[in-house]
């Protein structure tokens, strides 16, 4: 507590300019929670849907009440919820694998995707078995900043089969996109392209907003349940959803055709994704609330930080850009300092599988690697911005905020 009561004044200072922000996210997580709730009393949850299965899992009554909770939540036909997803890449790719075969085209409207997908695609060096070497091709054009209708007719002049939007910014300098940014795209792409498979990663934007990309005509999404929608409660994990038909196709894949849907035994962990879910819109909420003041902080400091303080907002990811890797890794290192668990290690930079530069992580995380918990992470890589995300409490994220402040040697007084 002493690094917070010695930027106490600083912090107060800062939260009261930005206090319309956080009553927004307030009322947003209040109607999402609202959401979650009437659909968890429609799916008629019970005692019962958390008992476990063995073996196969035929007839998995709560497994089945959770896709069906998945899909009226995230306004789709049908969803896909199991601890056999080891990440959000792998659901999504299990979508890009299902919906595409030989000969087909895929386009990415959002730039190039982040680093872990980009080895499953094939664009960083050929892997047996990767998307290029099936003779399926790539392109690829950055509409992030705005709808550019002249690229998007251009890049859509094939007819790809299917067209994938990343909502969160990965360790990309651009913005994250909204819910409504993501409705423009995909009316446009069906109005070129109608029968294009408008698929988005969803990583890191649940509940951001009062709606998600199926409500405004996304034929297809996935995340990962250690990042928004599990609330640092779900162990593991992953989602699918969108249309009945693609969802099954996805579902062929993660298991063999034939089974889909209808199997996999999940012992130990329904009960924790049924209550991270209902806990999600309100922990999503937290998290917005420690960004927003973490981006007023800084930038009332003089950093470059996106979003800006004030900006809509996509996803639950703040980035500084610090411009110096050492600055970065004392950033990172406050951060695992300031953290419930493993706070006694020095986070190191290092290789990690699907990243291009080495990655120093602060992740003092309950489940490993969760984002929905409060972190900070980067690529070793110019401009040198760390990317912070989650946070289970808004408390936590204001004490490990103070104790970056303490590292970094800023003034009180700033």
């Amino acid at each position: 507590m002493n690094n917070y009561k010695k930027y106490q004044e600083l912090l107060s200072t800062v939260e009261r300019e930005i206090i319309p922000q956080l009553a927004e996210v307030d009322e947003t997580a209040l109607y999402n929670q609202g959401r979650v709730l009437e659909a968890f009393k429609e799916c008629r949850v019970d005692e019962t849907s958390f008992y476990d299965s063995t073996g196969y899992g035929y007839n998995d009554i709560g497994r089945e009440q959770l896709d069906r909770l998945y899909a009226l939540v995230f306004g789709s036909e049908a969803a896909l919820v199991r601890s056999q997803f080891v990440s959000g890449t792998h659901a999504i790719s299990c979508c890009l694998y299902s919906v595409l075969s030989p000969g087909d085209r895929l386009v990415s409207l959002t730039g190039k995707p982040y680093d872990t997908l980009q080895k499953a695609l094939g664009l960083t060096a050929a892997l047996p078995g990767d998307l290029a070497s099936q003779n399926i091709t790539y392109d690829e054009v950055d509409l992030t900043a705005g709808l550019d209708q002249k690229k998007l007719a251009k890049v859509l002049t094939e007819k790809p089969k299917a067209v994938l939007i990343q909502r969160s910014r990965g360790y990309a300098g651009r913005r994250a996109l909204t819910v409504e940014d993501i409705k423009e795209l995909t009316a446009a792409v069906k109005k070129h392209s109608p029968d294009s498979i408008v698929f988005v990663d969803n990583c890191y934007g649940e509940f951001v907003d009062e709606r998600e990309p199926c409500h405004v005509g996304v034929d297809l999404l996935a995340g990962s349940l250690i990042k928004n929608p599990g609330a640092g409660l779900a162990p593991l994990g992953g989602y699918v959803a969108g249309r009945a038909d693609l969802v099954e196709k996805a579902a062929w894949r993660l298991t063999a055709p034939g089974l889909g849907s209808d199997i996999g035994a999940m012992p130990g962990v329904k009960r924790l994704f049924f209550q991270g879910l209902f806990q999600a819109p309100h922990q999503v909420g937290q998290a917005l609330k420690g960004m927003m003041l973490a981006a007023a902080l800084f930038a009332r400091l003089g950093y470059t930080v996106s979003p800006k303080p004030g900006e809509k907002r996509g996803d639950i990811v703040q980035a500084v850009q610090l411009g110096d890797p050492q600055l970065l890794q004392s950033f990172c290192r406050a951060v695992q300092s300031a953290s419930p668990v493993d706070s006694h290690l020095t986070p190191q930079p290092a290789p990690m599988p699907g990243y291009r530069d080495e990655v120093i992580m602060a992740a003092g995380t309950f489940v490993q690697g969760a984002s929905s918990e409060f972190s900070a992470d980067a690529p070793l890589r110019p401009p040198y911005q760390v990317f912070m995300q989650g946070g289970l409490t808004y408390e936590h994220v204001k004490l490990a905020l103070a104790t970056v402040l303490d590292r970094l040697e800023i003034s009180p007084t700033s």
